[in-house]
C-alpha cells in the first residue's frame, strides 16, 4: 500500500503572507497546497462595537488584520477572523475555564453559527469573502462540560471549543463548510488567492 502524495504547493509570482499565528490555519492552507512565504500575526483591537452583527464584526476584523500588515507590490496578505454566534450574540474567544464553561452551557442543545471572514490584500486591491456554517450541539451534561474543561482544548478558541478535537463528539449536525468551523473556509480562501494571481501547477 503506497502512501498518499502530499499536495503540491501553489505556484505564484507573488509572496503570500499569512496575518495569523493560528496553527490550524497554517495546516488548512497546507491541506490546500498553499505554503505562505511568511507568517506575520496581526494584532488589532478585537472588541465588538455596540450592537455590531457577527458577520460585520468578523469582516471588520479580517480587513483590519490585513491592513495592519499592509501589502507591497508583489505581496498578498491573507487574514481571517472566525466568530461563533448564537443569533446576534457574539461568543468570546474563551481565555479561562469559566468562559469555556459558559460558552458550552449556552451552546448545549442549541444551533449556532460559525462565521469566518477572509481578506486578501494586494498593493492595489482588497478582496473579501465570508462563510457561514450552522452547527447543532447535543444537550451537554455537567459531566460532559467538566470533562471537556479538564482536557483544556477550549482555551483560546472562539466559542470555547475546537471542532477538530474532542468537541466533535458534541456535534449533532453541521450544515456548511467544516473547514470554516476549524478556522479557515478552504473554498472561499482558494477562490481569493486565485483572484490574486496564484496559479495551480
Amino acid at each position: 500500500m503506497t502512501s498518499p502524495k502530499a499536495a503540491s504547493p501553489i505556484v505564484s509570482n507573488s509572496r503570500l503572507i499569512l496575518a495569523s499565528e493560528s496553527p490550524r490555519r497554517l495546516a488548512l492552507l497546507a491541506q490546500a497546497g498553499i505554503v505562505p512565504a511568511a507568517v506575520a500575526p496581526a494584532h488589532v483591537d478585537e472588541t465588538p462595537r455596540k450592537s455590531e452583527p457577527p458577520r460585520a464584526y468578523a469582516l471588520r476584523l479580517a480587513v483590519a488584520k490585513a491592513k495592519a500588515i499592509g501589502a507591497e507590490a508583489g505581496t498578498i496578505v491573507l487574514a481571517a477572523d472566525t466568530v461563533v454566534a448564537c443569533g446576534r450574540r457574539i461568543l468570546p474567544k474563551a481565555s479561562t475555564s469559566d468562559e469555556v464553561r459558559a460558552c458550552l452551557a449556552l451552546l448545549s442543545g442549541r444551533r449556532h453559527q460559525v462565521i469566518t471572514a477572509v481578506a486578501a490584500l494586494t498593493h492595489d486591491k482588497l478582496r473579501t469573502r465570508v462563510a457561514m456554517t450552522r452547527v447543532s450541539f447535543a444537550r451537554l451534561s455537567d459531566t460532559d462540560i467538566q470533562s471537556y474543561l479538564d482536557c483544556g482544548e477550549g482555551i483560546g478558541k472562539a466559542g470555547g471549543y475546537a471542532i477538530q478535537g474532542r468537541a466533535e463528539i458534541f456535534v449533532r449536525q453541521i450544515s456548511g463548510s467544516y473547514s470554516n468551523v476549524v478556522g479557515l473556509p478552504l473554498f472561499e480562501t482558494v477562490s481569493l488567492v486565485r483572484g490574486c494571481s496564484f496559479t495551480f501547477p
